[in-house]
């Protein structure tokens, strides 16, 4: 991890899953990040029952050459969420009987935080590179299922919109079929929170086979989609009660593909202007006026 952005909303998705003593450290790190920041190595061994060797080891499997980078990396983002707009401290639990504007507080902190610790760690290079090979595609295929199949099918709604020859499959085999057909030059986009999906994996190793760029959006980065993928974009999440990790990642997922296809339509300016300004011009006639006459009614 050359970059420390999203570093603890990375802890968060992947730290359970981690080795048992890798995991302690990273819940001692996220139940008091403040204090983990000016921590000596020592110290933070010393609080999650572990050795400065594993201390040494966490930072290393994390992408840091040692603690004294990752502890660095702790303060930046800690500092960068104490100046954040919103109040993200809040509880997650939701009560049957709990009032709906604490509900809208609890969802709302959950959602801000995903956002803001998935724009943390995005990599815009990434960005760059995808939105780059999506302009000059001949073929662009997006698949995903559940939950992240609406993001997949908002990404491919976009992207026809400025007139990129993409196709969002709802189908596993229709999409393995037609991963098959890709071509060096072509892009497969896989959406899966859990990067374990087994038909997501599937399409984008038969893409890779094929030569097409493969781009997973996961909120595990060491997952099998992850390990297929030539690009991986890492999406936070927030759960709440009522909202498991799978349906919370779904604003993540749409922050991540909004930027690539932004950047597309930077990349292509001139043919999504045109093409923005016909399909507005092609519904328009659908859309009722601004001013809709007042319906009178009689007294009764």
């Amino acid at each position: 991890m050359g970059d420390s952005g999203g570093l603890l909303g990375k802890l968060r998705v992947e730290g359970p899953g981690m080795p048992e003593a890798l995991a302690k450290i990273a819940a001692t790190i996220l139940e008091d990040p403040e204090t983990a920041a000016h921590a000596s190595i020592v110290d933070l061994a010393d609080r999650s029952g572990t050795s400065t060797a594993t201390v040494t080891r966490f930072s290393r499997t994390l992408g840091f050459r040692g603690y004294a980078n990752l502890r660095v990396a702790i303060a930046t983002e800690t500092g960068r969420a104490a100046q954040a707009r919103w109040d993200t401290d809040i509880s997650s639990d939701i009560a049957p009987e709990d009032p709906l504007t604490h509900v809208l507080s609890v969802v709302t902190a959950a959602d801000t935080r995903a956002i803001q610790d998935t724009a943390a760690g995005l990599d815009t290079a990434a960005v760059e590179r995808v939105a780059a090979a999506i302009a000059e595609a001949n073929r662009v295929e997006i698949f995903g299922l559940g939950s992240s199949g609406t993001s997949a099918r908002e990404m491919a709604f976009r992207l026809e919109r400025i007139r990129v020859p993409v196709w969002h499959r709802t189908d596993s085999h229709t999409a393995l079929t037609n991963a098959a057909l890709l071509l060096p030059g072509d892009v497969a986009i896989g959406l899966s929170h859990s990067g374990r999906t087994r038909e997501v994996i599937e399409t984008l190793a038969e893409a890779a086979d094929h030569g097409a760029l493969t781009v997973a959006v996961t909120s595990h980065s060491r997952s099998p989609l992850a390990e297929v993928a030539d690009v991986v974009f890492t999406t936070a999440v927030q759960e709440t009660t009522f909202r498991l990790a799978a349906l919370a990642a779904l604003h993540s997922q749409l922050l991540v593909l909004d930027l690539i296809y932004v950047a597309v339509a930077q990349r292509t300016y001139e043919r999504t202007a045109e093409a923005l300004e016909l399909t507005v011009r092609a519904v328009d006639a659908h859309r009722l006026p601004e001013k809709i006459p007042t319906r009178k009614r009689g007294r009764k």
